[in-house]
């Protein structure tokens, strides 16, 4: 008896200690033992009911082939390793994708990042009947986007800004166009602009009988240069690459068809535009749908250029026009009858998913006082829909099926938590990941009611791992804003007493195109606060006017003035917090990055009288300063709207700077510039303000790479105990 108490006492003292292990910020961002699991990436086949997957097999690396109704049932091997040599050199997989009938996969090798969307590759082709494995093209490469023609018989791709096929009956390559040329001519890819602001940089497509390729030209010529310094040899080397910034020239953009038969290519006559942001051609029919946009972007046209008919003039058979901008994503979908697209549109207030005939007639399938997140695909032999969307409160992403007619709604998710879905070919199958704010990924294999067959995922690891420390719930909260209720989040330090203060700590973006109130595991980031909270911290996070999911006036009215109304909330919702009793009025900071940045930065100016310390990483400090299609998108050109890109510029307001403030950004950030922080310090030296500043030589945006983003958390949190 004495023994088992003694072992008990002794029990209990190792669960304490386990119990209260630290967090630090090694153990977050360099040793990353908070990382969730995933799981490999899928590629359903065609007859809806199988995929396939890059898999391991005795420490092999294969391709193989699965059942969806039967996922841990026995696998196929329809690529082995060993049929991946050449020249007695096994080459190593980064992705792979089928020819339409499935005989035929095109494999990725070396991929190599060029921006944030865009790389290049080099490219094998490989016969699933003779398992044959050929380089694409030793001439020509690295190559990028390239892809099977719809026949199979031809692989398109991109070499130094020009497009090539290569006729696989005979090998012979084919080029089309010769006019490309780094920072002048760029054919069938897109420039940094578009890759960055429109989410392209796949430029051309094939017809849907092999025939024709539909490509974008880039004439970059009146585009200025930007120049990055990088700090690698003994001099320093310099990046020129063609960036747009607001009220600049852009690319004079074109669109062309070759024709595989003539060996010419034709441009087509689409009127007047500035921008062309998709084309997309007919599943079924020789039919090109362009989509333009004018600078101000509050005007988009709907073109069809019917080859069947043999002209390249483009008829406009829709248009949206708004007060403010036209949002474009990727919901542009054209069903097999060839004739009805699906899109989606914020003309009722709200987004939500539209049937549009190339007669312009518009019937509205979703509808209510919510937006629409994402449309998720469709069932044309049941005709039914699927999307994602906010119906159950902002916070929250649910997934639903209705009926092509707008009836039969029904919820296949949970209501509560974030839900994505990746629709298998035919949507009788989805992956659905789930989380919430508080609970890491639950990966599921469900059918298309929303039954859950398998669950692939649950990072039972790291949720046991969770364990041994002191997690503080996240929690949502409404906060009163400057003149609106606003959503946010809290996270209270450990052991928490209403009866005693703590300082605050404030992250925030806040911009339109993100929302940091969302009921979804924030990975690395939620660890982060969660270290804080245990050195005492409060940390909240709020959306302010101007972010999405509340319905176009609520996005939108911030237009002609980002930052005026998000700062006067971020002031408010500080100016609100300081009032709690268990607050530390004096002792309020922010923190934010990139948009986030600009927040932080004008909270510290135009809020100084609310907010002791401020962090700003990456931060735009004018919009004249970043790009065009981005800002021009919510503020039009500095020579149209001067005072509101001067009014908003935290810049203009240093000499209000009172707290400790703390610059942070990347030399080789090729998004929001360098430049943005040498102009505020500038200003800051001129007002004699003091300040920190820490650069990260040759980081781009997202400031990673090797123990970056270790030193720069190490940094944030000294500075944040020593300040706040």
């Amino acid at each position: 008896m004495k023994s088992n108490f003694i072992l008990s006492i002794l029990f209990c003292g190792v669960y304490l200690f386990i119990y209260s292990q630290e967090l630090t910020v090694e153990k977050i961002w360099k040793n990353r033992e908070f990382s969730e699991a995933s799981i490999a990436g899928f590629k359903s086949m065609n007859d809806g009911e199988h995929f396939t997957k890059i898999s391991e097999n005795e420490g092999k690396t294969i391709i193989s082939k699965h059942s969806f109704s039967d996922y841990k049932g026995k696998a196929e091997e329809i690529v082995s390793l060993s049929s991946l040599k050449i020249n007695g050199k096994t080459i190593e997989i980064d992705d792979y994708e089928f020819n339409q009938d499935e005989t035929k996969l095109l494999f990725s090798s070396e991929r190599k990042p060029i921006y944030r969307r865009s790389f290049t590759a080099t490219f094998y082709l490989f016969d699933l009947k003779t398992k044959s494995l050929q380089s694409l093209d030793d001439q020509h490469k690295p190559q990028t986007l390239a892809e099977y023609s719809p026949d199979g018989t031809k692989v398109s791709y991109i070499f130094d800004n020009n497009l090539f096929f290569k006729d696989l009956s005979n090998g012979e390559i084919i080029q089309i166009t010769f006019n490309g040329e780094k920072n002048n001519i760029i054919n069938g890819t897109t420039d940094w602009v578009y890759e960055e602001e429109f989410a392209i940089t796949k430029g051309y497509n094939w017809s849907p009988d092999s025939k024709n390729i539909a490509f974008l030209r880039f004439d970059e010529s009146k585009v200025k240069e930007f120049t990055m310094t990088y700090y690698k040899d003994l001099y320093p080397n310099q990046y020129n690459f063609k960036y747009p910034k607001a009220g600049e020239d852009n690319s004079k953009v074109t669109c062309h068809i070759y024709s595989i038969a003539k060996k010419e290519s034709k441009q087509l006559s689409i009127g007047d535009y500035e921008y062309i942001p998709r084309l997309k051609w007919s599943n079924t029919e020789n039919k090109l749908i362009l989509q333009t946009l004018n600078r101000h972007q509050n005007q988009l046209r709907y073109h069809l250029i019917d080859l069947n008919e043999n002209t390249f003039i483009s008829k406009i058979f829709f248009e949206e026009n708004a007060a403010t901008y036209v949002e474009i994503d990727d919901n542009l979908l054209i069903l097999s009858d060839g004739k009805t697209i699906l899109r989606t549109s914020e003309t009722d207030g709200f987004n939500h998913i539209y049937q549009l005939g190339f007669d312009g007639k518009t019937t509205q399938i979703t509808k209510g006082n919510w937006d629409v997140v994402e449309f998720l695909g469709i069932n044309e032999k049941t005709k039914t829909l699927f999307y994602s969307s906010v119906e159950n409160g902002t916070i929250n992403k649910g997934i639903y099926k209705i009926g092509l007619n707008g009836k039969s709604k029904k919820l296949i998710s949970s209501p509560e938590g974030t839900n994505d879905a990746e629709f298998s070919n035919g949507m009788h199958y989805f992956i659905k990941t789930y989380s919430d704010a508080n609970t890491p990924n639950i990966i599921s294999l469900c059918n298309e009611n929303g039954k859950e067959l398998n669950t692939l995922e649950n990072n039972f690891k790291l949720v046991s791992k969770l364990k041994f420390y002191t997690i503080s719930p996240k929690k949502f909260i409404k906060i009163k804003g400057a003149e609106k209720d606003l959503n946010a989040w809290i996270i209270y330090p450990p052991k928490f007493d209403s009866t005693k203060t703590y300082p605050l700590f404030l992250t925030v973006y806040c911009g339109p195109s993100h929302n940091t109130v969302l009921n979804s595991f924030d990975g690395n980031d939620y660890m982060y606060h969660q270290l804080l909270a245990q050195k005492g911290y409060i940390i909240v996070s709020v959306d302010s006017r101007g972010t999405m999911y509340r319905g176009a006036a609520f996005k939108k009215s911030t237009y002609l003035q980002l930052g005026k109304l998000e700062t006067e909330d971020v002031i408010a919702v500080g100016k609100e917090l300081g009032k709690l009793k268990y607050v530390d009025s004096k002792r309020i900071g922010i923190h934010g990055w990139s948009f986030g940045g600009f927040m932080a930065s004008l909270a510290m100016t135009k809020g100084s009288e609310i907010f002791k310390t401020g962090i700003a990483v990456a931060p735009v400090t004018n919009w004249k300063y970043y790009d065009n299609i981005y800002t021009e998108r919510y503020m039009r050109t500095p020579a149209e709207n001067q005072a509101g890109y001067e009014s908003n510029s935290p810049i203009n307001f240093v000499n209000q700077l009172k707290g400790k403030y703390l610059l942070i950004h990347g030399s080789g950030d090729d998004n929001v510039h360098y430049q943005n922080t040498m102009e505020m310090i500038n200003s800051l030296v001129k007002e004699d303000k003091q300040f920190d500043m820490f650069i990260y030589p040759n980081k781009n945006h997202g400031i990673h790479g090797g123990n970056t983003r270790n030193h720069l958390f190490n940094m944030m949190l000294n500075f944040t105990i020593e300040n706040l």
